[in-house]
């Protein structure tokens, strides 16, 4: 039996570089699909990338941490930010302000909505949605992204997934499958299965393959992976403290041998709109 792989590269928009990537990895390799960071400070770059491949599916990559600045202002979304008006680094913080009452599910929705409508404003269709660092598999997110997908008609939404045998895991496994369901009840797609979370920045040839065939072992008729290309030594990257192996993910995706892998475990290349068809 054949099965749908869809290989999402991640964080478009976030630099010049990483938008080359993802170009590469669809024009060259096994991407295909991306997620796009409306926060992102190539933004504009990476609405050209999207304009000139067509068939290169394109997804909302949703932010509430990370480096770059959120698009609305600190006295518009007070509790996403910090008194800078800036995002926190990692989702540990979302996490702790959801748990102690401090994340306002109406900040979260009128953030969300403003980088929705900016890619949205492309005008190229948009088949999926997720966030960055996940965090939409924190409830009171996960209310706010499925509810601005379906407004928006955006059918399919990430079920992100670990198979980390670590409290981490553990934990997004519980959540994961909240979410799962609460994605259901909507009406929305999701894919089966999942990997990459616990990969994340290192995604190379051994750790993708490993993923491929453990998910071929588990069944499912559907799988997404996502992946961070980049361009290696990128100056921009510098920003970031993030520790990830841009290039290796790239050279990942380029190799033939890994188009080789996936064929022979089952799969066949897929975007999402496959899960909808």
């Amino acid at each position: 039996m054949t099965r749908s792989l869809i290989v999402t590269a991640d964080d478009l928009g976030l630099t010049p570089g990483v938008n080359a990537a993802v170009a590469a990895g669809y024009d060259r390799g096994i991407v295909t699909a991306t997620s796009l960071l409306a926060v992102g400070r190539a933004f504009d770059d990476a609405a050209r990338v999207l304009r000139d491949r067509p068939g290169l599916e394109l997804g909302a990559h949703l932010a509430l941490v990370g480096e770059d600045p959120p698009l609305l202002s600190a006295r518009e979304v007070p509790t996403l930010v910090d008194a800078r008006g800036a995002f926190p680094l990692s989702y540990r913080t979302v996490v702790a302000r959801g748990l102690t009452g401090r994340l306002d599910p109406d900040d979260v929705r009128r953030e969300l909505s403003a980088q929705l409508e900016r890619v949205l404003g492309l005008g190229l269709p948009v088949t999926h949605v997720d966030t960055h660092q996940h965090t939409h598999l924190w409830p009171s997110v996960a209310a706010v992204v499925i509810e601005l997908a379906t407004k928006a008609g955006v059918p399919t939404v990430r079920l992100t997934r670990s198979h980390a045998h670590s409290p981490v895991g553990l934990g997004v496994e519980v959540l994961g499958r909240s979410l799962r369901r609460r994605v259901a009840r909507a009406g929305l797609a999701g894919t089966a299965d999942y990997a990459g979370l616990d990969e994340a920045g290192s995604m190379d040839a051994a750790r993708f393959a490993a993923a491929v065939r453990a998910a071929a072992r588990r069944g499912a008729p559907s799988l997404e992976i996502n992946a961070h290309p980049g361009t290696a030594g990128e100056r921009e990257l510098g920003r970031f403290v993030w520790d990830y192996h841009w290039g290796e993910e790239l050279a990942m995706l380029l190799d033939p041998q890994t188009r080789t892998l996936v064929a022979d475990c089952g799969y066949r290349l897929d975007g999402f709109s496959a899960l909808n068809a």
